[in-house]
């Protein structure tokens, strides 16, 4: 551990005399010098090779976590499905700043005083691991730090692993612009069971109190929420958003970035284009006449990947061009791996993970002790079923050709879950292969951010299953980073107009995902996309190349689409075209998805909104054309 004292490293670190209080009453502090030592902590005192994260909930000992030692990390597995996936509904806010969340003392009746000192004071009767680390990386982060139990130190050892490994000699004395509090039995003692995470924000303090230790919705989504507080203050947005530079078999390059509501194709955008044992791409599936459609690619496009999931979009790096310049805003990825089944989904990332050049965290992994972790072996679920949530965290420097440097962005790209949509059972979908739409239409895909049905990421509420299980649709939110914002909803809407206005030089694009009309396709719309806006250049485009999509929501199609020198389906391009769907479905589809716009755009007509946004929302309001949206913003190709 650190030759130096814990009591003299926190001296030169401004805190609150309460949570000081608390760090000299706790039996044993630990500040680990050491990612090893942290490492060695998240093992329990026996050092495995399995341990059980237990505490006292009012007398009855709970079982919060399992973390198991394997050869290439900790498989850390919770016994409970809901405590595997974030719950949508956890963020709760105790101060009074502005914020259209639901606030603590809503739902209990009280304000989160009393919660909050007997959660310090009950860390100050446990063994304790501090950590420090920067808000947002090692390059623009704040100085932030985490006060953890140490049976929990897993929790802290995903938190450095994504934030960055530094310590409290390399930071100096400085003033904490977040601190994160950890207190699993609360979970049981508190709140009924259910995942709680709560915010406490002042002009300069970002406080998080985690109530739970799947680290989703505090020490990945926390850590986001403490940036948009920042970037709201500063003027400057964290997108929710991976973005990658595509060079094509002729050497050209292509920054695309690629947001969306969580399952929208973040993690996707930077995975290789998926093929058949044979070679061959399958583009899709109809599902009504079970029909494969396949194309053939000699060489597809070399990945760079810049940012996975936050984005930053910080003023400093701005060069002026008219393009937004990004960098990530984490030192680690938190990564899905549902999409990996078998051995030869991911050859490079699988080798990362399989044979790492330090152990890793695993998340709903069905690891064995002292054996290989492999990240296709998922925890199942009580259902049989395996957890549609697994998730390793891995060193950026641990990804094949990782962009370092921040990078300007070419196009911009939309994810939408879309679900079968056919003659028998119209449903909203109805997009392309791939749309091009005015930044006016870009900004309300953004403020609306839809999400599909069967999200991996996420427990859905009854509510919401309801909804998506009758092919209604349900909204994240601005920018698809509204989840972890502490915010209000017009002022987030308002700086991403500002930021869509400002970088001009922008190309907006809108890409489906697991269905077009009839056919089942999961990502390979995406990658398909990807492939060739990098090979037009930047997605450069004519006019006379594009036309309307009879859904003005979509913006234009193109009128081909062509791949050495293979056409795609012209039925992919436009769905009403397809003859398992046709003009009727279609059209009900679209009245599905503009009706849903409407119903959400409302909200934001206050007397705060941004002009432009207000006259965009009406043009929606009043069934624009896709040229009525064009006139309010126009579109760069």
């Amino acid at each position: 551990m650190s030759t130096t004292a814990p009591t003299q490293l926190l001296a030169d670190i401004d805190l609150d005399p309460e949570v000081r209080a608390a760090l000299e009453a706790s039996p044993r502090v630990t500040i680990p010098a050491t990612r090893e030592e942290l490492y060695t902590l998240a093992l329990g005192p026996e050092g495995g090779p399995v341990f059980s994260v237990d505490y006292d909930a009012n007398g009855t000992p709970v079982t919060e976590a399992t973390v198991t030692r394997c050869r290439n990390g900790i498989a850390v597995n919770f016994p409970e499905d809901y405590m595997r996936r974030r719950d949508p509904k956890c963020m709760l806010i105790a101060d009074d700043r502005p914020t259209d969340k639901d606030r603590y003392a809503d739902r209990f009746g009280e304000s989160f005083d009393r919660v909050r000192s007997e959660t310090i004071a009950w860390l100050g009767t446990q063994e304790l691991v501090v950590v420090p680390f920067k808000a947002g990386g090692l390059t623009y982060g704040s100085p932030s730090i985490a006060i953890v139990p140490a049976s929990s130190a897993f929790f802290a050892l995903a938190l450095v692993d994504l934030q960055g490994w530094t310590t409290f000699e390399e930071l100096g004395a400085f003033t904490p612009r977040s601190i994160l509090y950890v207190a699993p039995p609360f979970r049981h003692t508190h709140f009924d069971g259910k995942q709680v995470v709560v915010h406490d924000r002042t002009e300069t303090l970002h406080e998080i109190f985690a109530y739970n230790l799947y680290p989703g919705p505090s020490a990945k989504k926390g850590v986001f929420s403490v940036l948009l507080d920042i970037g709201e203050e500063e003027r400057w947005i964290t997108a929710h958003a991976s973005s990658v530079r595509v060079t094509t078999p002729y050497d050209n390059d292509t920054v695309i970035m690629h947001e969306g509501a969580s399952g929208g194709g973040k993690s996707e955008m930077c995975q290789d284009l998926r093929r058949e044992d044979d070679g061959r791409i399958l583009v899709g599936r109809n599902v009504v006449t079970e029909e494969d459609y396949f194309i053939t690619l000699s060489e597809t496009s070399e990945l760079s990947p810049v940012t996975d999931d936050m984005t930053l979009c910080y003023p400093s790096i701005q060069d002026g061009s008219g393009r937004m310049v990004v960098a990530d805003a984490e030192d680690g990825w938190f990564v899905r791996v549902d999409g990996l089944t078998e051995y030869g989904n991911e050859p490079h990332f699988e080798q990362a993970v399989i044979h790492p050049e330090e152990p890793l965290v695993f998340f709903s992994i069905d690891g064995v002790p002292d054996a290989t972790a492999l990240p296709w072996e998922h925890t199942p679920d009580s259902n049989g079923k395996p957890c549609s949530n697994p998730r390793v965290v891995i060193s950026r420097k641990n990804i094949r050709h990782i962009v370092n440097e921040p990078e300007p962005v070419d196009v911009r790209t939309f994810g939408v879950r879309m679900p079968a949509c056919t003659e028998d059972n119209p449903t909203y979908g109805i997009m392309g292969l791939t749309h091009f739409v005015p930044p006016a239409i870009a900004w309300m895909w953004r403020i609306i951010a839809p999400r599909g049905d069967k999200n991996p990421s996420i427990g859905e509420h009854a509510d919401a299953v309801k909804k998506l299980e009758h092919g209604g649709m349900v909204s994240e939110g601005v920018g698809s980073y509204w989840p972890f914002s502490t915010g209000t909803k017009v002022a987030a809407a308002n700086l991403l107009m500002e930021q869509i206005v400002t970088y001009d030089r922008t190309r907006y694009v809108l890409v489906p995902n697991q269905h077009i009309g009839a056919y089942k396709v999961g990502f390979s719309a995406e990658w398909l996309t990807r492939e060739w806006l990098a090979r037009k250049g930047g997605g450069r485009m004519r006019a006379d190349q594009l036309e309307p999509a009879r859904c003005a929501l979509f913006g234009y199609a193109p009128k081909e689409i062509t791949l050495d020198g293979q056409p795609i389906r012209q039925t992919l391009l436009r769905p009403e075209m397809q003859s398992a769907v046709g003009v009727e479905a279609y059209d009900a589809g679209c009245r599905i998805l503009t009706g849903f716009f409407k119903s959400e755009l409302e909200q934001y007509l206050t007397d705060d909104l941004h002009p432009l946004a207000r006259q965009i929302i009406e043009t929606c309001l009043s069934d624009g054309t896709v040229e009525d949206y064009e006139k309010l913003t126009p579109m760069f190709l």
